[in-house]
């Protein structure tokens, strides 16, 4: 999970990731972030994210998207 803070504090170091669960809904994370985000999980943990995966709930938080890389890790994605 802590690969996944650093990408996020890389992107925008003043959001406290930990406790937030409304990325998304707040536009903390905006469209453009998230690309940028889906790219640099994709390569951190050498998983693909489908389009699908894209949505609020598995963006919303660090423990979602946590969740969606451990999923697409143990589905060979």
């Amino acid at each position: 999970m802590d690969a996944i803070l650093d990408i996020l504090n890389e992107l925008n170091p003043d959001v406290d990731y930990r406790d937030r669960t409304d990325l998304v809904d707040s536009r903390t994370l905006d469209s453009l972030t998230i690309i940028t985000l889906v790219s640099e999980l994709e390569d951190a943990f050498d998983i693909t994210i489908p389009a699908v995966e894209v949505v609020p709930a598995n963006f919303n938080s660090l423990e979602g998207m946590w969740k969606m890389v451990e999923r697409m890790r143990e589905s060979g994605l």
